[in-house]
């Protein structure tokens, strides 16, 4: 029986999700958990309120507030008032955290590199054209 293709994404995502940790790990970033990992990929660009956080990793906002305040104490965030709203507050990538985003890149454009040499270039394009269609449908976050 042929497998689905929701499997066979989710089995290329989550090699790609242990490629990128250890990769992290290796660059000395060894505190780093997947879980922390995962809440972290999510935050924008400008920070992320709790909330909206937890929404976007399809986390309770308890579990967001906890991986939070882990990664803050680990030097990765941090918490910053929100210009749009004083009462509230941003969680932003502290420059612990930007150095992970770097070393996070580096090792998705050498997987994009090694599954672009195994599909060749025409397989690769149709593959990121076809994820980037399925995203309009699937990601309520895009």
């Amino acid at each position: 029986m042929p497998v689905g293709i929701p499997m066979l994404m989710f089995v290329s995502y989550r090699h790609a999700e242990q490629r990128i940790l250890g990769h992290l790990h290796d660059r000395g970033f060894t505190d780093l958990t997947l879980a922390q990992l995962r809440i972290a990929a999510r935050l924008d660009d400008d920070g992320s309120r709790l909330t909206s956080l937890a929404a976007a990793a399809q986390v309770t906002k308890q579990t967001a507030g906890f991986l939070v305040d882990q990664l803050e104490k680990a030097g990765y965030v941090e918490r910053r008032p929100d210009p749009l709203d004083a009462r509230a507050r941003r969680i932003v990538l502290g420059p612990r955290g930007e150095a992970v985003r770097v070393a996070a890149r580096e090792m998705e454009e050498q997987l994009e590199a090694e599954w672009a040499t195994h599909l060749g270039p025409e397989q690769m394009d149709a593959l990121h054209q076809a994820l980037a269609s399925l995203r309009e449908i699937t990601d309520p976050f895009r």
